[in-house]
C-alpha cells in the first residue's frame, strides 16, 4: 500500500449485496483493512430490503430522481428495513470478522439533524413543479463527537442513513450516497468509496465499456442530460459535495465483486475516481 489513509468511509449501496458470497467477501476485506489499523465508518443502502417489506405489506414505491418518496407507512417500513434487518446483519458479519462493530442510525445522540428535500424538476412545458417526497431529507448538521469517540475506542460504526428532524419530531430517510458523503466530509475522510451495482460512472449504461476512469467535479456538471441517470444521480451529487467539503479522494466502485477498494489503496487503477 503506497498510502495508508488514516480513515476512510465506504458506502455500501443495498444494490451491490445482492450475492451473499461476494457479500461476505467484501466484508472481509473491510475487516483485513481495519485489522492494518485504517479507522473505518461503514454506511449502507437497503434497496432491495426496502422493497422487499413494502411489496409484502401492498405498499407502492414511487422514485424521483433516485430518491425514494417516504410517506408515514412507508416510513416505518424503511426504517425496519435498514435498521432491523440490513445494519444488523452488517455488525453480525463484521462481528464474526472479528471487528468490534457497533450498529447505529444518524438519529442516535441526535448525530444526523436533517431538513426535509424538496425537489423542483422542470416539466415538458418549462414549468417548476414542486413535489414533497415526503420524509425524505436532506442532511442539516452532523455532531461527530458519537462516532469519534467509537473510531478512538478501536470501534468500527455501521451506520444506516436516517436522520432526525427537531422541527418535525420525526425521522427522515436519506438517501444513503448523499448521507455518505456528508459525513465523509464531517468526518475528515482521507477516502471516501461508494460502492455501487455498475463498474462506476458509464456514458452509456448499456456499455460496460463506457466507463470513465477519471472526471473532475466540473466534467461532471458539464455532462449531457440524460448521462446520469437514476441512482448515479445521488452518487455524482454526493461525491460532488464531499470533494468540495474537502474530502480529499472519491472512487465510484463496483460493490458486485471485492478486493477493489484495496487495490485503489495500493495505487491500482478501479472505477471512477471524481477530482476537483
Amino acid at each position: 500500500m503506497d498510502f495508508k489513509p488514516e480513515r476512510i468511509l465506504i458506502k455500501y449501496g443495498g444494490n451491490a449485496m445482492g450475492n451473499p458470497a461476494v457479500q461476505q467477501e467484501i466484508i472481509t476485506e473491510i475487516a483485513a483493512l481495519s485489522l492494518q489499523g485504517i479507522e473505518i465508518i461503514l454506511v449502507h443502502g437497503g434497496g432491495p430490503e426496502i422493497a422487499r417489506l413494502l411489496k409484502l405489506a401492498g405498499v407502492e414505491s414511487q422514485f424521483f430522481e433516485g430518491h425514494r418518496r417516504t410517506d408515514e407507512q412507508t416510513m416505518h417500513y424503511v426504517e425496519m428495513a435498514l435498521k432491523g434487518n440490513v445494519n444488523s446483519a452488517l455488525v453480525g458479519m463484521l462481528n464474526s470478522a472479528g471487528i468490534k462493530a457497533v450498529g447505529l442510525t444518524g438519529k442516535d445522540a441526535a448525530m444526523v439533524r436533517s431538513v426535509r428535500r424538496m425537489y423542483h424538476p422542470v416539466d415538458g412545458l418549462g414549468r417548476e413543479l414542486e413535489i414533497d417526497l415526503g420524509f425524505v431529507g436532506d442532511v442539516d448538521h452532523i455532531e461527530t463527537t458519537l462516532p469519534e469517540l467509537l473510531l478512538g475506542n478501536g470501534y468500527l460504526p455501521v451506520i444506516a442513513p436516517l436522520g432526525w428532524s427537531v422541527e418535525e419530531n420525526h425521522t427522515h430517510n436519506i438517501n444513503a450516497d448523499i448521507f455518505a458523503g456528508e459525513l465523509a466530509a464531517a468526518l475528515k475522510a482521507d477516502y471516501l468509496f461508494l460502492l455501487t451495482d455498475t463498474e462506476g460512472l458509464l456514458l452509456d449504461r448499456h456499455r460496460p465499456d463506457s466507463l470513465v476512469r477519471e472526471i473532475s467535479v466540473a466534467e461532471i456538471r458539464g455532462l449531457p442530460d440524460g448521462v446520469i441517470a437514476e441512482g448515479m444521480i445521488p452518487k455524482t451529487e454526493a461525491a460532488i459535495m464531499a470533494i468540495e467539503k474537502g474530502v480529499g479522494n472519491c472512487f465510484i466502485l463496483s460493490g458486485t465483486r471485492s478486493g477493489l477498494i484495496s487495490a485503489v489503496l495500493s495505487g491500482e487503477n478501479s472505477g471512477t475516481q471524481v477530482l476537483s
